[in-house]
């Protein structure tokens, strides 16, 4: 809407009222002028009636002169008539001018316009100048100034911690610095100026003619200049001082409805301009301002940011783990409000900040993005919302410009005791307290304040939660993580009707309170405030996408956490969060029956968490002609617990599988990963079987070689990853040693040639009768071997098989392993025993186990050239049925420094005492000294040379 004004020049007649309305004909006009006169001369007049006579002669001819004046004046505008040639009349004006002065006097036609103007057009006001329109705002006191030292101390403490901070972290600049930047709008540089659109709110101030002159008077001229007036009781008075200017580029557009804070942003996103700027009508912006802006807001560095001179840093995390009000009195946590004169602090470098207020420069394209979510309330808080907005979907800053203190021109706010003239909403306590939630909901939704970016956070998991129902499946395991010493989980939902605050509190026992609590426990998202009604997946992707993104930069999860049928569109949504982070954190996806099943996940370190999904167990069955024990195998297998884990499984077959075994294998339905079928055409027998039956293709592929007569329990898996997560896969943890796990609990010490029974749970009670313990044999009953170890084994077993045993060039003293034959677990434990390398294995009461083994006729068992005999109860032990944790020392896993070590014959010797004693045989494939072992390629498994131990 654009308003032009003609500027009329002043005449003193307009101060007496004197105007001619339009509307009145001639006649009626010479006639008010006459009645005027003779009234002026009242007395005089009745007495000389033929001076009246004379008058109106005198006139009717004055009548008749001006319509031959005009006729010719009209005949000579013809277009016809050439106007070069045109005769001058001018002497028939000057004529018929005296004769008008002469007959009729100035002071008659002023009072008889003013009079015809009120009667008919009482409306229609005069032409106006902006000096007879303008007010300003009375300042009679000096800006307000802190005399409380300490509070002038910790909020410069604070102010100097901030900055210190940024200036290592990505670099503050000086306004010189600034202004010295390459820029896409650079005024030294042709065709390089913006257009910028300047928005004024308005509604009681009377600031608008300031600002209206320092807009005019800018070094970077403006393209368009919005006055707003929605809802003010002044708008007529706006108004004309907008008319009063009469620039075209300057517009006044009113409501009667206020549109309150948020109105100037919609109308913002009308401008056709490169670049918005929008002030609150105490803003008195200096002349160089929209140069500055524009500058800075051309370069690489600040393009995507908004741009002010007023703002605030908010709280920082109290020593109470809680966060204050942002206007509590005397606290040095309560942040910072820039600059503020009242404590002595200056911009003098740009500063990042949470919000800006009073003032927002940003180009156009960035205003659309306050829209995308619903604001927390349209009665205040449009500043802070804008910028959680901005970083939420454009990972773009708020930022403070400094100022020259030399200079007022370069100052965004150079009357800043206007904001003190008429105290802004945040006198009131219910909008503290509205704003104080708005804030907190922003930081819960994942908004990375100053005090967040200062200070990383470092938690245990965080849990996502997009119904009620997910909320109470996940309880047990949040609950266990929240009561383990040392660990720190929250929760995040939904909110809204899909899982309100409220409702998941109930579900987790806890007090409805925390939902309000400026405390971090639980996070509730509102992903409604940007889905709303739709049915689109678009705005819940991008919601808790944007959310969940901004709580992991905030709070470094080792592991996010939640049900693996939870929504398509949330996964992806975590998924992408995830991936955009640069901490490392995993997403942990569990089925819902399996989440009681794995509260030992909160026993892990924080640094072998992210590792959850990185390791690969694949299950390799090795069968020929035993269907009912295969099925038996594949029984317990299905009914185990995998976490939603990818678990391969292969069946590797020799050349002389019965059909029984084949129709098996090919029916077999394998939920959890990929079914592979391997079957030999040339017999090989169980060494080949067994050690071609798996091959590492990564450092993470851990091979369970499984025989088709063992039999698994339902917590195999659950031991397996436990264990590597605890022993392998922590970085505070070393235990290079380790080259596998055992799912099986030996009976009988087997190296030794009377095989006397052993009890591990009688053994160990010193120490703890449940303790797990690294043992130098490697078991062949149910185990997972570690790919760089399994490598080595191929190698090295290929340098020393031999048909014959006695011809092996390793002889173990006392171990009858050394008579062997065709035994693939003769090599490995060689190996084993010249390295030192271990073995995990549990150590339940009544020796139950991961495994066990049935000893059903094969290749050893009951073979014809077997002269060993097998008592089933020796071998075949309990499987383990319940959860395993129970039984551990103190519930948990113990430390790696605290797990006891056997050597091949189920003696206590230390890992160090292992490596000697192979040593000292100086048998293996490299000829090292009594105090070095072999050191492989763990790429290849080929030696590389020998090292001390």
């Amino acid at each position: 809407m654009t308003n032009k004004v003609v500027n009329i020049p002043f005449d003193p007649m307009y101060e007496k009222g004197l105007a001619r309305n339009p509307n009145m004909k001639s006649g009626e006009y010479l006639e008010g002028m006459l009645t005027d006169y003779v009234n002026g001369g009242k007395a005089k007049l009745r007495a000389q009636k033929s001076a009246s006579t004379r008058l109106v002669t005198l006139l009717t001819c004055l009548q008749f002169a001006f319509a031959v004046y005009a006729t010719f004046l009209l005949y000579y505008m013809s277009p016809s008539i050439d106007l070069r040639t045109k005769p001058d009349f001018s002497w028939a004006t000057r004529i018929a001018q005296q004769w008008k002065e002469f007959i009729i006097p100035p002071h008659a036609v002023s009072r008889y316009q003013l009079a015809s103007n009120s009667l008919v057009q009482p409306e229609i006001l005069p032409p106006l100048r902006p000096f007879e329109v303008c007010e300003s705002e009375k300042i009679d006191f000096v800006q307000k100034k802190s005399n409380d030292v300490v509070m002038i101390k910790l909020k410069r403490e604070l102010y100097e911690e901030v900055m210190q901070f940024q200036s290592k972290s990505f670099g503050t600049e000086t306004l010189k610095e600034l202004m010295a930047m390459k820029s896409r709008w650079d005024l030294r540089v042709p065709n390089t100026t913006p257009k910028v659109t300047v928005i004024l709110n308005h509604f009681k101030r009377k600031t608008l003619c300031s600002q209206l002159d320092s807009l005019l008077h800018q070094t970077l001229p403006f393209h368009h200049v919005w006055v707003l007036s929605f809802g003010s009781p002044n708008e007529l008075s706006l108004k004309r001082i907008v008319d009063s200017y009469n620039h075209s580029r300057i517009s006044f557009i009113s409501s009667s409805y206020d549109f309150k804070y948020y109105g100037r942003f919609q109308m913002a996103l009308q401008t056709e301009a490169d670049l918005v700027y929008i002030l609150d009508d105490d803003m008195i912006p200096g002349k160089k301002m929209l140069q500055i802006l524009s500058h800075v807001a051309g370069t690489e560095k600040y393009k995507n940011s908004v741009l002010g001179s007023i703002g605030r840093i908010l709280p920082f995390r109290q020593k109470d783990f809680s966060f204050p009000s942002y206007r509590k009195f005397r606290s040095k946590e309560a942040g910072l409000y820039l600059p503020d004169p009242a404590y002595d602090i200056m911009v003098d470098k740009i500063v990042q900040v949470d919000f800006l207020s009073s003032s927002w420069f940003l180009s156009a394209e960035l205003v659309k993005t306050l829209f995308i979510e619903t604001p927390f309330t349209f009665m205040t808080g449009e500043d802070l919302h804008l910028s959680y907005q901005l970083q939420k979907y454009r990972n773009a800053g708020s930022f403070v410009l400094p100022i020259d203190p030399k200079d007022k021109d370069t100052w965004g706010d150079s009357e800043h005791r206007l904001a003190y003239v008429s105290e802004t909403t945040v006198i009131f306590k219910d909008i503290v307290q509205v704003r104080d939630d708005q804030w907190w909901k922003a930081l819960s939704s994942g908004y990375v304040t100053q005090w967040a970016a200062m200070h990383p956070q470092k938690i245990d998991a965080l849990f996502y939660a997009h119904s009620v129902e997910e909320v109470k499946a996940l309880s047990p395991l949040l609950e266990k993580f929240k009561s383990t010493v040392g660990k720190k989980a929250y929760i995040a939902v939904s909110g809204g009707h899909l899982c309100p605050c409220e409702a998941a509190a109930l579900a987790l026992n806890w007090p409805k309170a925390v939902c309000r609590e400026r405390r971090f426990k639980i996070f509730d998202l509102g992903v409604e405030a940007i889905s709303g009604i739709s049915n689109s997946e678009v705005p819940v992707l991008q919601g808790v996408y944007a959310s969940m993104r901004g709580l992991i930069r905030v709070h470094n999860p080792s592991v996010v956490i939640t049900v693996d049928d939870i929504d398509s569109n949330v996964k992806k949504a975590l998924r992408m969060a995830l991936e955009t982070s640069k901490n490392g954190s995993t997403l942990v996806l569990l089925p819902r029956f399996s989440v009681s099943k794995v509260l030992w996940m909160a026993d892990l370190r924080s640094t072998a968490l992210p590792n959850w999904n990185r390791m690969r167990i694949s299950v390799n069955i090795i069968t020929q002609n035993r269907a009912q024990s295969l099925t038996r195998l594949l029984k317990s297998l299905s009914n185990a617990y995998y976490l939603g884990d990818e678990v391969p499984i292969s069946f590797n077959m020799d050349s002389k599988v019965d059909e029984a075994t084949l129709r098996l294998v090919k029916s077999f339905d394998w939920p959890h990963g990929p079914k592979v079928l391997k079957r030999r055409i040339i017999q090989g027998g169980l060494i080949r079987a067994v050690s071609e039956s798996w091959y590492p293709s990564s450092d993470d592929d851990y091979g369970l070689l499984l025989e088709d007569d063992i039999e698994v329990s339902p917590y195999y898996y659950l031991w397996i990853k436990y264990a590597l997560l605890t022993y392998h896969y922590d970085p505070q943890v070393s235990l290079p040693e380790l080259a596998s796990i055992s799912l099986y609990t030996p009976r009988l010490v087997e190296v030794v040639k009377e095989r006397p029974k052993w009890n591990g749970t009688e053994f160990f009670k010193h120490i703890h009768p449940n303790t797990p313990y690294l043992h130098q044999l490697p078991c062949s009953w149910g185990a997972v071997f570690f790919p760089k170890q399994w490598r080595e084994f191929y190698v090295y077993m290929n340098m020393r098989f031999t048909e014959d045993a006695k011809q092996n060039p390793v002889q173990i003293p006392k171990s009858r392993t050394n008579g062997w034959q065709a035994s693939w677990k003769k090599f490995l434990i060689d190996m084993m025993y010249l390295r030192g390398y271990v073995s995990l294995y549990p150590n339940f009461p009544n020796q139950q186990s991961f495994s066990t083994n049935h000893m059903e006729p094969g290749a050893h068992i009951s073979a014809k050239d077997n002269v060993v005999s097998h008592n089933r109860s020796d071998f075949e032990v309990p499987l383990l049925g319940e959860d395993f944790r129970n039984f551990l020392p103190n519930g948990k896993l113990p430390p790696a420094s605290k797990l006891p070590s056997l050597n091949l014959f189920n003696q206590a010797v230390s890992l160090k005492g292992l490596k000697a004693a192979g040593a000292k045989l100086r048998q293996d494939v490299l000829k090292c000294n009594v105090i070095e072992v072999v050191l492989v390629d763990h790429d290849t498994g080929l030696p590389s040379r020998c090292a001390r131990f």
